[in-house]
């Protein structure tokens, strides 16, 4: 999977215009609505994970090395030095 955070912004654009349409009727809304309420759960979980990416690397570029064997989602799963 190749997505990245400005697909995901992307996303959230185009469900805020369909959201927006003053064309839709009450059941096509409530559709939106169900559509919208569960792309935001899974927004907030990417984010969630992009934030911890980055809290990862942030510890590296301050501690370097050492802090490997200690963020597995870096790849480094602490059995041998790389």
């Amino acid at each position: 999977m190749k997505n990245k955070l400005s697909d995901l912004n992307n996303h959230l654009f185009a469900q805020l215009e369909r959201l927006a349409d003053e064309d839709l009727d009450a059941d096509a809304i409530e559709r939106e609505v169900k559509r919208a309420d569960a792309i935001v759960e899974v927004s907030d979980q990417v984010l969630r994970i992009a934030d911890t990416g980055l809290k990862a690397a942030r510890l590296y570029a301050e501690h370097g090395q050492g802090v490997l064997q200690h963020l597995p989602q870096l790849g480094h799963d602490g059995s041998a030095e790389q």
